[in-house]
């Protein structure tokens, strides 16, 4: 797949395209199936597939604080180009593209760039300053511009509507079989270990820590989670997400505490599966009640993954 950023420059595909337009957050199984019928219709008609997306995402760009996401954009890309499209231009969302009309994105990303002969949006898509432009002004201009505009109906796999924000809500109440089966795989997240305060080591359970974005999807408590990565194949452990009020904690951490492991993980990455949602974060009045809890968060854990204490 090749990768662009620019709405300004040469065009991206001289002989025209088959162009579809979206947010693409999760890349779940209705994505998937909307890129596949992208990619078909395009081999048809012998031209070239492009998926167009926005890096930040429009309603980070104009939020005033941290807006949560399904991918972060690396994985957003890598997904993507794991369907099979041939191109994908991942518009930097900044001033000068928040300033763009809808006829001069019309014009410069759709014409121009990349000469597109069909565009696909979906339900109450919105573009332009303002968002000034829709379904209609993209059909009346592709008369003049030579492209045909045509929304999408809302995704579904297995017969069933999914959403971005379906599979957030999903993951934040605990429901990871459900998000599993919009998704199309476990939702995980993956990151390097950072040195840490050495408190689970002080208590008795070391723990990998990484740092957790604010722009990642916001879900807090205690899971139990596999592992994979840095000589890792589906590793049982015990999770906990957010700022441990037990302990004062101010910055967002992931730590994962790895069941029958002894080794140095600093500077790995690592993939954390999560397997299910134990309990919330809880604030505890000593040392001694927080070890007491997290024993029993060990073992609970241990049973969910079905695995026997050593």
């Amino acid at each position: 797949m090749k990768f662009s950023r620019s709405h300004r420059g040469a065009a991206l595909t001289p002989v025209g395209s088959i162009v579809a337009i979206g947010a693409f957050d999760g890349v779940h199984l209705g994505h998937q199936a909307l890129l596949a019928q992208l990619r078909e219709r395009a081999a048809a008609l012998r031209l070239p597939s492009v998926a167009v997306c926005f890096e930040p995402l429009p309603r980070q760009y104009f939020a005033r604080g941290p807006v949560l996401r399904l991918t972060p954009a690396r994985e957003r890309i890598e997904r993507i180009g794991a369907c099979g499209i041939d191109h994908l231009l991942a518009l930097r969302f900044n001033q000068a593209l928040a300033a763009t009309s809808a006829e001069d994105f019309i014009e410069n990303v759709l014409v121009d760039r990349l000469q597109a002969r069909e565009v696909w949006v979906g339900p109450g898509f919105r573009f332009g300053h303002q968002r000034g432009g829709d379904l209609e002004l993209l059909q009346s201009l592709g008369q003049r511009h030579g492209y045909v505009a045509r929304e999408i109906a809302a995704l579904t796999a297995n017969g069933e509507r999914i959403s971005s924000s379906q599979i957030r809500a999903e993951l934040i109440a605990g429901e990871f079989d459900a998000a599993e089966r919009a998704l199309g795989r476990r939702y995980t997240y993956a990151g390097r270990v950072v040195r840490g305060q050495q408190l689970g080591r002080q208590l008795g359970f070391p723990t990998a820590n990484l740092r957790w974005p604010q722009t990642s999807l916001g879900f807090g408590g205690i899971f139990a989670v596999r592992v994979d990565g840095a000589g890792l194949k589906r590793h049982p452990g015990v999770a906990s997400l957010g700022y441990r009020p037990a302990v004062g904690g101010k910055e967002l951490l992931l730590e994962v505490h790895l069941f029958e492991f002894d080794g140095d993980l600093y500077g790995k990455r690592l993939t954390i599966d999560f397997i299910a949602k134990q309990r919330d974060e809880w604030h505890f009045p000593d040392l001694a009640s927080l070890v007491e809890q997290i024993r029993r968060d060990a073992d609970e854990a241990l049973s969910l993954l079905g695995v026997n204490p050593a």
